[in-house]
């Protein structure tokens, strides 16, 4: 465990295993530890970077907006400090987001990569997940103490005291408007989709996502020839909030991590 101090960011990271590098990036509210039932399977198989976002668990709060572009640019910052070359990067939900944008904005970065239950516009949460994301204020915050989120952060955080800020800057990044469909579309590093049956994200947002990345458009063929290097994977029996619980997770995602691709034809 260690701390990097990049542009301002007082970055704290851990790494687990050797091998590859695979980073991980948590959701919102989270900490490094939203993996710990399945980081010891990627660890067997890769060198394992997790990280607490900015305003998250040991990484203070940076003292401006938490935006999932700035959030990118800091890990990508993080990846050049610490020697990462051709990273991997798994992010779930906020995380994902995250994940996405680092593709966007610092795609010679990465070699593969892999979104968890996070969809590419705002619009592809279901409704009352929209109606339900944190109110910006400081007064709902305090009506989350006690929660298992809050505890973390009070039992990690260098300043457990600034758990509303981290309440009002998540409320702010989670209710504006984003759709990365265009960007999406641009996207050359290989990646993964990986969904829950009963995800916040709708089923149809999945579809149209892999669609952008060019999945689902024409059979495959009897040889696989027309595979896209686009993954799509909607694990069974499972929700947004235990996917990343579940050994399915790191089962689906390592052949995809592993497999040498060729492009599509």
């Amino acid at each position: 465990m260690s701390y990097a101090q990049l542009d301002g960011v007082r970055f704290w990271y851990e790494t687990e295993g050797e091998g590859r590098p695979l980073v991980l990036l948590h959701g919102g509210f989270g900490t490094a530890e939203t993996f710990a039932a399945i980081r010891p399977a990627f660890a067997r198989r890769r060198l394992v970077v997790s990280v607490d976002l900015p305003g998250h668990g040991r990484t203070a709060d940076p003292g401006r907006p938490l935006r999932y572009e700035s959030m990118a640019d800091d890990v990508a910052a993080l990846i050049v400090h610490l020697g990462l070359a051709e990273a991997e990067v798994l992010g779930f939900s906020l995380g994902g987001g995250v994940a996405l944008r680092l593709a966007v904005q610092h795609r010679q970065l990465l070699r593969r990569l892999v979104v968890v239950s996070a969809p590419c516009r705002r619009q592809g949460w279901f409704p009352e997940v929209l109606a339900g994301m944190p109110e910006p204020d400081e007064a709902a915050a305090e009506r989350m103490r006690g929660t298992p989120p809050e505890q973390l952060y009070r039992r990690v955080a260098p300043r457990p005291q600034d758990w509303p800020r981290l309440w009002v800057r998540t409320g702010e990044l989670l209710r504006r408007d984003y759709d990365w469909s265009s960007e999406v579309a641009a996207i050359t590093t290989p990646t993964m989709l990986v969904f829950a049956d009963a995800d916040s994200v709708r089923p149809a947002h999945m579809v149209e996502f892999f669609g952008l990345l060019g999945g689902g458009h024409r059979d495959a063929g009897w040889d696989g020839t027309g595979r896209p290097a686009a993954r799509l994977a909607v694990l069974p029996g499972l929700t947004h909030y235990d996917i990343v619980d579940s050994p399915a997770l790191p089962t689906v995602v390592l052949p995809f991590l592993t497999h040498v691709s060729t492009p599509p034809t």
